[in-house]
């Protein structure tokens, strides 16, 4: 599993942040989407997945 976001499609909801801290956070000054692990452990792949299908703007993708 390999995870990225496109930040020019990101609305800045924070539902990735909110579902997968330990994967994703928000800029502090543009609330954009950070991936802080492109290729989460096995403990945290299914709240990253559904972290990727919650995302509104369709920014997050799983390769």
């Amino acid at each position: 599993m390999r995870i990225t976001a496109d930040t020019t499609v990101c609305i800045s909801a924070g539902m990735c942040a909110l579902t997968a801290p330990g994967v994703f956070d928000q800029g502090d000054d543009d609330g954009l989407v950070a991936v802080l692990l492109s290729e989460p452990s096995e403990e945290l792949r299914e709240a990253a997945a559904e972290a990727v299908r919650l995302c509104p703007s369709g920014a997050l993708d799983i390769g």
